[in-house]
């Protein structure tokens, strides 16, 4: 069964982009929440408790992701819960991780224009190879076209070289993840 999570909140950490050795891209952030409630007795409005996400974007949505979001905004994300245990030495606890299937600005706070991207349409050639057709028109900053074999192109996204591994053994996730689709 899968429980399927909405959590508006405020993005905590930028965002990081990593591609695996498979070319899966994936972006993942820290996103805080905290519950606003009208203190009657007080006569304002106060804060409850801050809870904290790990949110990963798998392909296209981590692409967008990683060339829309920052630090510091306000953002809605729909996906499925994820309660993972975790040990490290002496200490132990939970990580609570959404996997993102959709990510927006919080309109309540402010105004957005979007940018329609294209994906890179795969094709056949005559003789039979791989070819990828340049359908980009509008691509995520930062895309650059690159050979794939047999003078084909396809738009990737160059991301940020100096981001660090993923935490959460991104590689392992995005496997885990393929396997159950």
């Amino acid at each position: 069964m899968t429980d399927s999570i909405t959590v508006t909140g405020v993005v905590g950490s930028d965002p990081r982009l990593h591609v695996t050795t498979q070319g899966l891209a994936i972006t993942s952030f820290r996103l805080a929440s905290t519950r606003r409630y009208f203190d009657r007795a007080k006569g304002s409005w106060e804060d409850g408790e801050t809870n904290w996400y790990t949110v990963s974007a798998f392909r296209q949505l981590a692409q967008n992701t990683a060339a829309s979001i920052t630090k510091g905004e306000r953002v809605v994300v729909h996906g499925r819960l994820r309660l993972r245990a975790w040990e490290n030495g002496e200490k132990s606890g939970t990580a609570i991780e959404i996997e993102a299937d959709a990510i927006g600005h919080d309109l309540t706070w402010g105004t957005t224009e979007l940018t329609k991207v294209r994906l890179a349409r795969e094709s056949s050639d005559e003789a039979g190879g791989h070819v990828v057709e340049d359908a980009s028109v509008g691509a995520w900053p930062g895309a650059e076209a690159v050979s794939t074999g047999a003078g084909a192109t396809d738009a990737v996204g160059t991301g940020r070289d100096d981001a660090p591994a993923d935490p959460f053994a991104a590689e392992q996730h995005a496997a885990e993840l393929e396997a159950a689709i």
